[in-house]
């Protein structure tokens, strides 16, 4: 027998380098596997057993944060079931949050990280001390977010509820540990609606969201220079420029939709109405918690949450949705177009030709993905194409808000949306890598054309 050697590592490098989106989607897959098979297991549900479509639903929910339930996370699953669905939501918060910066490493010459993490990012090699940086400076903000949230829900939890000091630490671990990592799971049936004016509950929950919807460069960043700001990345620039724009406006608009609303914000008091806005202006960044009845919402209010659920959060974070940056990047070409400018110019730096192809290609593919199922299921249904729409962008966005509609769907249509929270999850972060790391060098140029638009 001949002896042959395995591939260099050299060799592995560049297999990591040419196709990484693999090695992501093949570790989520292997997660909602375990997902669903411990789900399923009878010792995971109260009534003995939930089924298979519930185990895989729920399983794929948790590990891509999204949120959106088929059974009542409160009532339908055993306490080892809600652990491993809070096993889960951790899994994929972390995991998204890691993958995601190393494939940053990989395509950007700086993500405004220091040390190691940009010298890996200037040679676009990922070594062991690469990994390791962003494995500890992950971890370390996620339980530092994680454990600061649990304790101040806790304290809440038994001095203004009554729980058990037990019950208040598993209650405040679950709630912070799906609001940082944005899932939106819930232990009360009702969501956070018990909690509407409650500010000890729903702060914590929004900072804790908003936090994990940044992603971890730019918080490693805000960090490191936030007494710096002019110093910080065009990307961490980008993104907390679109989070302090989006988040008052999405919170204003929320309050001005829902003012008169009887079945929403109308009976709540200023100070409540002001909470709530906040909250529900917050939640379409992809956390998926409601402290109001979304189901009760105008259409247009609707509406406006489908396109705030779309948009999303930063990138190599917990958020979905084709991100901020993606969607900044469209404002400015069009602002650029519109003023006549031959090139897009942001914050006092050219941006790469390159990045706006990027940006067009996952937008409109994202639209794609949104409308096609959208036309399935309202075509093979006789639910409403509003409630259809919203519940088929929040799957894509991996945010979880619903109108109600997602436990009565068939087999079919669930599947559908279970298809649409992992591509929501991972297409965007793979499709971004792909399209950069493709990108190659010619010789030559072809004579320039240009065709008749609008």
């Amino acid at each position: 027998m001949r002896f042959r050697p395995g591939p260099s590592r050299g060799t592995r490098e560049r297999n990591l380098r040419r196709a990484p989106g693999q090695y992501v989607v093949l570790g989520f897959l292997g997660a909602v596997a375990v997902g669903t098979v411990l789900l399923s297991l009878p010792v995971a549900a109260t009534g003995g057993g939930n089924g298979l479509m519930a185990a895989l639903f729920t399983a794929t929910s948790a590990v891509c944060v999204t949120g959106l339930i088929v059974v009542d996370t409160a009532t339908a699953w055993s306490g080892f079931g809600q652990a491993v669905i809070l096993g889960l939501i951790q899994v994929g918060g972390f995991g998204i949050m890691t993958l995601a910066s190393l494939l940053g490493m990989l395509i950007s010459r700086r993500l405004g990280l220091q040390s190691r993490l940009t010298a890996a990012s200037a040679t676009r090699s990922v070594g062991l001390g690469d990994v390791r940086s962003v494995l500890v400076g992950v971890a370390r903000i996620t339980l530092t977010v994680e454990a600061a949230v649990a304790l101040m829900l806790a304290a809440r939890f038994v001095v203004g509820y009554g729980e058990s000091v037990p019950r208040a630490l598993w209650l405040g671990l679950f709630h912070s540990v799906s609001a940082f990592n944005n899932a939106g799971f819930a232990l009360y049936t009702d969501n956070l609606m018990g909690f509407v004016a409650d500010p000890w509950i729903c702060l914590p929950v929004t900072v804790a969201v908003i936090i994990g919807g940044l992603g971890f460069p730019v918080v490693i960043e805000v960090l490191r220079q936030h007494r710096r700001p002019a110093r910080w990345s065009l990307h961490t620039k980008i993104t907390m420029l679109m989070t302090a724009v989006l988040v008052p406006l999405g919170s204003l608009f929320v309050l001005m939709a829902e003012w008169g609303n009887a079945a929403t914000l109308g009976p709540l008091s200023l100070p409540g109405k002001l909470l709530a806005s906040l909250v529900q202006g917050v939640m379409p960044r992809t956390a998926g918690f409601n402290s109001l009845d979304t189901s009760q919402m105008s259409d247009g209010t609707l509406l406006g949450t489908d396109i705030l659920m779309f948009i999303g959060g930063g990138s190599a974070g917990t958020a979905g949705g084709i991100k901020v940056t993606t969607f900044a990047v469209l404002g400015f070409v069009i602002w650029a177009e519109l003023r006549g400018d031959p090139d897009v110019t942001v914050f006092d730096r050219r941006l790469a030709a390159t990045s706006q192809r990027q940006a067009v290609a996952v937008a409109l593919l994202s639209v794609a993905t949104v409308i096609v199922p959208t036309i399935a299921i309202t075509l093979t249904s006789d639910l409403d194409l509003g409630d259809v729409l919203f519940e088929v962008t929040s799957a894509f966005g991996t945010v979880g808000l619903s109108t109600g509609i997602t436990a009565g769907l068939d087999p079919g249509h669930q599947l559908i949306l279970v298809v649409l929270m992992f591509i929501g999850r991972l297409g965007p972060v793979t499709l971004g890598t792909a399209l950069a790391l493709r990108e190659r060098q010619r010789l030559f140029r072809r004579p320039e054309s240009a065709p008749i638009i609008g």
